[in-house]
Formats: C-alpha cells, sequence, structure tokens
C-alpha cells in the first residue's frame, strides 16, 4: 500500500508502459536540447576565437570537451533517429555525463562564474523529470559537490576569490530546490497518468463486458436510425430476424435489411410512440416475435433501441405450464383410466373370437380397439410431457449424424413396403449441438408422418432427408419432406398446437412434441411455406458456439 502513497518513492520498475514511453519522448526533447547547446558552444570558438590569456585556465581541454560533448549529443540523436529505445539505464548515464561535462567545461573555463554554470540547473532538473526518485536527488547531490569542489580548488590552489565558494552553495541550494520540487510536481503527473490509464483500461474493460452480455443475451437488440438502417445488432437479433431464413442464393456478405413486417412497425411507431406493434414473424420459418422501440437519445431521437422478444417461448411456457398441470393429473388418474381402458380392449379382443359376429358387429369392435389405442396414446404423450428430462447436448457432423439415422430408420421399416428415404446434404454444413436421443426422436415423428401422408397420397413411401447451412453459413439445418397433400393455408398456423390435429386416428401432440423437443436442445422446428407439394418440415439448430 505505500506505493498509493503521495511520498511514496516512485522506481523506474513502478513506471507503467505509459508512463515509459513518455519517459522516451521526454528523453528525445532533452536530447535535442543538449545538441542545440553542444552546437551553439562550437560556434562560438569559430565566431569569437578564444586567446590563451586569463579568461580560460586551459583552453585546449576546453575547445576538446565542448567537440567531444557535441559528438556525444549527435551520436546519441543519430541512434534514437535509427529507432533505439532508451531505457532507464541510458538516460541515468546521459544526465550523469551532463553533469561531469559542464563542470569539466567550468573547471577548464573561468569557474563557476562562468555562464555555463546555470547549465548545470536545466540538467539537474531534467534529471528530476525524467528519473523522479532518490536518483534525482543524487544528480543535485552531485552537481553541489562538484561546484564546491571547483570552487574550493579555485581558491586554494590558484589564488581565486573566496566569493566562489559562496556561489557555489547557493547554486547547490538551487540545485536541491529544483530536484524537490520537479519530483513533486513529476510524482503528480505519473501518478495522474497511472491513474488515468487505469480508468481508461477499467472502461475498455467494462466495455467489453458488455459487449460480451449483449451478445449473449438471447433478447435481440438492434439500434436502428430513422430510415431503418441497422446500426448495430447483437447475435440473438441475427439469429431471430435473420438467421432463419435460408435463402442459398443470397450474397452471404450483402447488407442486412430490416424484415418488412418489422420496417412496417418502426414506420407505425415513428408515427404514434406510445403504440404497441402486433406480434410478426421475420419469414416463414423463424418464430413469432415482439418488437419493443424506445429512442435513444430524447432530444434528437436520431437512433432507435429495438428490443426483439420470441414470444413462442411465452406461449410455449404458458402451454407447458397447463400441460404440466394436465400431465400430474394425467399421471394421478392414469391408473383409474387404464383400467377400464384395458377391460374394455380385452373384451373387444375376446368378442372379436367370437364366430357369431357379423360384419357390421366386427366394424364397431373395430371403432372400439382403435379409440382405445387412441385414448391410451394420448395418455403416454401427455405423461412424456410431465417427465420429459433435460437435454445431454454434443457436438455432432450433422451429414454423419443423418446418414446414420437414414440407414437406420430404414431398417426398422418392416410393414411389407420398403421406404424410400433420400437423403441429400450440403457440402459445408457446420457441426451443431444437441441431444442425439431427443433429435432422433423428433426425426422418427417426422419421418413416420411424412411417409404415412406420402403412402396416402401417392401409393408411395417416400420421403426426403435434406442437411445444409443457413444464409450466413454458420448454423446447420435438417429437413424432412413428404409427397403428401400437404396443409392449407388455414391450418399452417396451428400444426404445432397442442391437441390439434386432421387424422382421425391422431393425438395432436406429436408435432408439439417434436417443437418441444427441439426448443428444449434450442433448436427451431418449423413448416416451411413453398409451392412444392408436400410438406417440409425444417429444424434449424443453434450456433454451436452461442448455446447456453
Amino acid at each position: 500500500m505505500a506505493a498509493d502513497s503521495p511520498t511514496a518513492p516512485l522506481s523506474p520498475s513502478t513506471l507503467g508502459p505509459v508512463a515509459q514511453r513518455q519517459q522516451a519522448r521526454l528523453f528525445r526533447i532533452y536530447n535535442q536540447y543538449r545538441l542545440v547547446i553542444s552546437l551553439m558552444l562550437v560556434g562560438l570558438l569559430f565566431v569569437d576565437p578564444f586567446t590563451a590569456d586569463t579568461k580560460f585556465r586551459w583552453l585546449e581541454y576546453y575547445q576538446a570537451g565542448v567537440i567531444s560533448y557535441l559528438a556525444i549529443n549527435a551520436f546519441i540523436a543519430l541512434t534514437m533517429l535509427a529507432g533505439f529505445q532508451p531505457r532507464q539505464r541510458h538516460i541515468t548515464l546521459s544526465i550523469l555525463l551532463d553533469i561531469l561535462m559542464m563542470h569539466g567545461l567550468l573547471l577548464a573555463s573561468t569557474g563557476i562564474t562562468n555562464g555555463l554554470a546555470n547549465l548545470v540547473i536545466v540538467s539537474v532538473a531534467a534529471g528530476n523529470i525524467l528519473t523522479p526518485s532518490r536518483m534525482g536527488t543524487f544528480y543535485a547531490a552531485l552537481a553541489a559537490i562538484c561546484s564546491l569542489s571547483i570552487s574550493g580548488w579555485a581558491a586554494l590552489a590558484i589564488n581565486e576569490s573566496a566569493d566562489d565558494i559562496v556561489r557555489a552553495g547557493s547554486l547547490g541550494i538551487l540545485y536541491f530546490a529544483a530536484a524537490f520540487i520537479l519530483q513533486g510536481i513529476s510524482r503528480r503527473m505519473i501518478r495522474s497518468e497511472a491513474l488515468a490509464s487505469s480508468r481508461a483500461k477499467s472502461i475498455v474493460e467494462l466495455e467489453q463486458i458488455n459487449q460480451q452480455i449483449i451478445q449473449r443475451m438471447r433478447t435481440g437488440i438492434l439500434v436502428l436510425d430513422r430510415f431503418g438502417q441497422i446500426r448495430l445488432a447483437n447475435a440473438a437479433a441475427e439469429e431471430l430476424l435473420f438467421g432463419a431464413a435460408v435463402d442459398e442464393a443470397a450474397p452471404k456478405h450483402s447488407p442486412r435489411l430490416l424484415p418488412w413486417p418489422l420496417k412496417q412497425g418502426l414506420t407505425s411507431w415513428l408515427k404514434n410512440p406510445i403504440m404497441r406493434i402486433e406480434p410478426f414473424q421475420a419469414s416463414s420459418t423463424s418464430p413469432l416475435l415482439q418488437a419493443n422501440f424506445t429512442q435513444l437519445d430524447q432530444e434528437r431521437g436520431d437512433q432507435i433501441l429495438v428490443f426483439i422478444e420470441d414470444m413462442s417461448k411465452v406461449t410455449q411456457q404458458a402451454q407447458q405450464m397447463k400441460l404440466a398441470s394436465l400431465g400430474r393429473l394425467t399421471a394421478g388418474i392414469a391408473h383409474e383410466i387404464r383400467n377400464p381402458l384395458g377391460a374394455i380392449s380385452h373384451a373387444a379382443q375376446l368378442m372379436e373370437e367370437s364366430p357369431n359376429l357379423d360384419q357390421g358387429d366386427r366394424q364397431m369392435l373395430e371403432i372400439i380397439r382403435r379409440h382405445s389405442k387412441r385414448v391410451n396414446g394420448i395418455i403416454e404423450n401427455v405423461l412424456d410431457l410431465s417427465r420429459r428430462r433435460a437435454a445431454n447436448s454434443e457436438l455432432v457432423d450433422v451429414r454423419h449424424w443423418l446418414a446414420e439415422f437414414q440407414s437406420e430408420f430404414q431398417q426398422t421399416q418392416d410393414n411389407g413396403t420398403k421406404a424410400n428415404i433420400e437423403l441429400s446434404t450440403g457440402a459445408d454444413i457446420p457441426p451443431a449441438r444437441f441431444d442425439k436421443s431427443q433429435i432422433e426422436q423428433v426425426m422418427v415423428n417426422l419421418c413416420d408422418n411424412g411417409l404415412r401422408y406420402s403412402k396416402q397420397q401417392t401409393g408411395q413411401n417416400r420421403i426426403e432427408l435434406i442437411a445444409g447451412a443457413t444464409a450466413d453459413g454458420k448454423r446447420a439445418y435438417v429437413d424432412v419432406r413428404d409427397f403428401g397433400p400437404g396443409i392449407t393455408a388455414d391450418n399452417r398456423n396451428s400444426v404445432f398446437e397442442p391437441f390439434y390435429t386432421t387424422d382421425k386416428s391422431g393425438t395432436g401432440l406429436g408435432l408439439y412434441l417434436a417443437r418441444e423437443l427441439c426448443e428444449a436442445n434450442q433448436a427451431h422446428l418449423s413448416l416451411i411455406e413453398n409451392d412444392e407439394p408436400g410438406c417440409r418440415f425444417r429444424i434449424t439448430f443453434a450456433h454451436p458456439g452461442r448455446m447456453i
């Protein structure tokens, strides 16, 4: 915790990457200053030629020192121009060399009274800015000792005035004052920059977390302008609005446009912001959606935030609650229903063995047997709803799995007529994550229905299994197509409702159970509307990397 206190010393190791880059930039500026000063000192040698008089103690040493100082600074400038990044040790060595060189020039010239002594203050100040630590105090101490040593030597060896010692002491005070003041300022600047950098990093991390949360949300989120152009869309919005619509002919990188129902809803909402638009379907294969609009900027209203909810989940939850209650009721009375139902079925079987029955009686017994079987099927299906287990998902190669399912399902068709199950798969099908046993249960239901209706319509047990990828190429789908009479437009919205059936021998729960199992695996079962004969049901699987 000491490093966080205002008076805690800062070492080079405590500087962050940003502070280190700023330190390197300041050192470049300081080296440019030294290069200018050394050029001026060398220029003065030619502009005002010196003579060996009392002004300089050792003219030759002074001239050699000035030229050497220029050469050192020029070399450092060239190395930095070539891309050399100075480290802390290079900066420390340069400051020490600067102080010693300046005092050497003072010793070779007229002593501490020379104007070069003021340049030492600049060097000490630069050292404390570049190294705001104990090393900065060492720079001041070294400069003060050198100044006092030069003045003391001059007073003792060559009998110069002792006033130079007082001037050297004053310069030492200036050195330490500059060191302490600039160290405090530099510490505050570094801490402020570190705090700003830390807060900026926290903001970036929060933005990344928020982005991940938004992308992982199951609620679709869109940001639109007033003209309906999409500025931002999370993964759920892409999946709900565009993922289920498969158009192999559409370019995969074409700009996204709002579905027409949502576009109409936006237009209506802009005219009347308090109005709630009706639920809609983005396409024939997408679930029922509900959109809610709000303005991001209440004053300007340039951007509009849209929340898209999957209404089918709400409807399914309500239906599931009803069926769960019905399932518990059925579980309680199943024994009471099955006992008399079994007695009725057994009695009907015994009566069928009687030789005295005419054709009308046998037809009546067939009706009893058939409807007893139907009632028992309804009980079994409702019980399945109440005791359905959670999905045990795994990553599946859709092409390989579908080929295995085709082979195994075809072997189970032993009703005397060989089933013709055609298989068609695309080239690039992404993997899907689902529970094999549950999705295979859905496929068996769809295939059985398809074979039965194809047989009724064409006289052939024929269906087609089709696998491919959605338009974005990221999700797999499987179609089951039959060649039966199809479903009328009036009944298309009701085929997945519980207990709805057009078959007198059906229970009306098969497709509902199939959709429930798909939803448990985050897949979507839909009826494709097209001009092809028969029905085409599609299972669109979720993105394998976005399932939660």
